[in-house]
């Protein structure tokens, strides 16, 4: 798994033979992130992104589904190599690059619409998911889009509850912590390695939950790695389609550990 470390004012010894550096000043704070394959990566934080980096972490170990602070994180890891990292990988997938290419987004699902649905279509069970949990399909930040990195961006937010039902993971923490490795492992999101560490670090002070956390999050690693790559999807297009045939189309092996899926 990947670890992520906050360093300010760090020794230059630790600079030595490390990719992608370049000391800026020593007053920065760096963030060193250990990716597996990919060795030890590094990238420099700017003073107000240090606060910021810091608070928003700090709360998210705290409360790991603080939205705020998720998006506020986001937000600082956009503007950092690590998230062109993140893009260059993406776009060696051809699927998700034509995606990268065209800015395809969709309008906000109608969830009465698609409740009308077959049950056992996508659309169904994504509004039956949505509407039990009284979550709202347009929860995200709003953000313009720029560039590949800020579409990639929302188009993640926009399709996150939809990857919660595709892969079965629920949202209590394990869940989340599961998406959130399925995620890194298809698409080496900086935002995902943040949120896997400040759970785990949340999951100390509940050591009887542990192994059913570090189960998830193995899972979701593993199914990430086996899967086609989810981004490279216009679920939108096709809410009629069975949810066991996307998942079969997909090469994923979902469990639904706390996720309310329709029977």
């Amino acid at each position: 798994m990947a670890a992520v470390v906050w360093i300010c004012e760090p020794p230059k010894f630790l600079f030595q033979n490390l990719r992608r550096v370049e000391i800026q000043s020593a007053n920065s704070c760096v963030l060193l992130i250990n990716m597996p394959g990919d060795g030890l990566m590094l990238t420099h934080l700017s003073i107000a992104d240090q606060l910021k980096t810091v608070q928003s972490f700090s709360i998210l170990t705290k409360a790991p589904a603080t939205f705020e602070a998720i998006y506020d994180l986001d937000e600082i890891l956009r503007r950092t190599d690590l998230s062109t990292i993140s893009i260059e990988y993406l776009k060696a997938q051809p699927g998700v690059a034509a995606m990268i290419e065209e800015r395809y987004l969709a309008p906000v699902p109608n969830l009465t619409e698609l409740l009308t649905y077959p049950q056992e279509s996508l659309g169904y069970q994504f509004a039956h998911h949505l509407v039990i949990n009284q979550f709202d399909p347009e929860f995200y930040r709003q953000r313009e889009v720029k560039d590949d990195i800020s579409y990639i961006t929302l188009r993640r937010s926009q399709t996150h509850d939809i990857h919660h039902v595709v892969t079965g993971f629920g949202t209590d923490l394990g869940g989340e912590l599961g998406l959130q490795a399925f995620q890194l492992a298809q698409m080496r999101s900086p935002i995902a390695i943040a949120i896997l560490t400040a759970g785990l670090i949340h999951v100390l002070a509940e050591p009887q939950q542990l192994n059913d956390h570090m189960q998830r999050i193995f899972q979701g690693w593993e199914m990430g790695l086996k899967a086609a790559p989810l981004m490279a999807e216009k679920w939108e297009e096709h809410w009629e389609k069975p949810l066991a045939q996307w998942q079969s189309e997909l090469g994923l092996t979902p469990t639904y550990t706390h996720l309310d899926i329709a029977a």
